[in-house]
């Protein structure tokens, strides 16, 4: 198995733009021995550990955190400190620091609804992207966000960090080979025990906290005290529940092990079960998507931390020959049409390379080169989780466009294709 060195090729090139989505014409091609300066925006638990990733990456230095918290970027700061990295500097407002001609590239790591409007952002800049999952709050962003890696030429690499760790490449190069045969359906599952959030109270905005900056692009809501930092994810406003936090991670795998790229009907079923509270997405559902032959279920359960193969969270790809298990590391185990374990014979893949994910965005920048989680692989995997909740919220059986996977004659679905935006604030490619 080939895994991309973070070091290019040591000349400019130029190269034209494919429908594959490498680097515009007439762009220039960044030299390897030059430094990659990147921005992180979002600092708090996720952007800290790609901070903890970045400063792995020869080559590549942080020049700027960006965070609406001071106390986060006062952290991050910190972080850098002790790893014995040069002080960065420190933002509130993205729209600043994309203009900095400094700066190379933007890694998004905010609220899932920044994720687009931030990537917007950077690419009509110049900016190259590194973009966590899920890459947007609705499809009509990730759409957007495809037509702005054509437009500027820019890498957008998805946070979906399996596409580059040796153990799942391994396990999809199987499947990919015959190995089980024709696979004909995917299970993902991800479980958890998490805690209710309560009933939140309007109170004044903490001093630390730029609550405006925070809801950016999203129409204002009033400030509550069981928001920040991590229950936005269960309220629809900000968040897509547990099918948008982690169900990009086992849908991508399962989507690019089944080959697959958009589903012709998706159906669901769940609810609010354990907890009354503020939450307002499901805690438990099932999604069934439907591609035509091939099938991929996920089943999330955010109160009850039991999952599959003595794994919380994985999938599992069964054929005709056997099945193939991919356990959240990367790691996989095989087994025959019997259900028995099968020895894998471990190829050699050369030497380790520290955050492989991150690496492989910056030997991209280097070199135009295709990321392994390029946006248009993002978009596809994140609106695999927008339709499951579509499906939940209309309470319909979605039929779909297999070429683009918009639900077809379903006006119920279509409000939730797009959101309302504060003023000012509108996606623009």
């Amino acid at each position: 198995m080939h895994t991309t060195n973070v070091i290019g090729r040591r000349e400019f090139l130029h190269v034209g733009m494919a429908a594959a989505g490498t680097l515009a014409a007439g762009r220039t091609v960044r030299a390897a021995a030059d430094t990659i300066v990147v921005a992180v925006m979002g600092v708090n638990k996720r952007g800290s550990d790609l901070i903890a990733d970045i400063v792995k990456v020869p080559g590549v230095e942080i020049g700027a955190v960006v965070d609406v918290d001071e106390n986060a970027a006062a952290r991050a700061a910190q972080q850098l400190a002790g790893l014995g990295r040069r002080a960065p500097a420190i933002g509130r407002d993205i729209r600043r620091t994309v203009a900095d001609k400094g700066i190379d590239a933007i890694v998004i790591a905010a609220p899932n609804h920044w994720h687009a409007p931030a990537t917007l952002l950077a690419a009509a800049h110049g900016k190259h992207v590194y973009c966590e999952k899920p890459v947007s709050h609705n499809p009509r962003e990730g759409e957007l966000m495809v037509d702005a890696q054509r437009k500027h030429g820019v890498v957008v690499q998805a946070g979906t960090q399996r596409r580059s760790v040796p153990g799942s490449r391994a396990a999809i190069d199987m499947i990919h080979s015959g190995r089980i045969g024709k696979v004909l359906h995917a299970r993902c599952w991800y479980t958890n025990r998490r805690v209710p959030i309560g009933r939140g109270t309007p109170v004044a905005v903490p001093a630390w906290l730029d609550w405006d900056l925070w809801q950016g692009p999203a129409p204002e809501r009033e400030y509550r005290d069981n928001i920040v930092h991590y229950n936005w994810h269960w309220l629809w406003h900000w968040g897509g529940g547990e099918l948008a936090n982690n169900g990009p991670h086992m849908l991508d795998l399962a989507r690019w092990g089944l080959g697959v790229e958009y589903p012709t009907r998706v159906t669901a079923m769940g609810g609010r079960l354990r907890y009354d509270d503020d939450q307002e997405t499901p805690d438990t559902l099932n999604v069934i998507y439907d591609f035509g032959g091939r099938t991929i279920l996920w089943e999330g359960e955010s109160w009850s931390p039991r999952g599959r193969d003595g794994l919380h969270t994985g999938v599992e790809f069964l054929g005709e020959k056997g099945t193939i298990v991919v356990d959240p590391k990367g790691e996989y185990a095989l087994f025959d049409e019997r259900n028995k374990p099968v020895p894998i014979e471990v190829a050699a893949t050369g030497p380790e390379v520290p955050a492989p994910h991150m690496a492989n965005f910056a030997a991209c920048i280097r070199d135009g080169g295709r990321p392994n989680a390029h946006v248009e692989d993002g978009h596809k995997s994140t609106l695999l989780c927008h339709l499951g909740n579509i499906a939940y919220r209309t309470g319909q059986l979605l039929e779909c466009d297999p070429a683009n996977g918009r639900p077809r004659n379903a006006p119920a679905a279509d409000q939730f294709w797009s959101r309302e935006y504060r003023p000012g604030w509108e996606p623009v490619v």
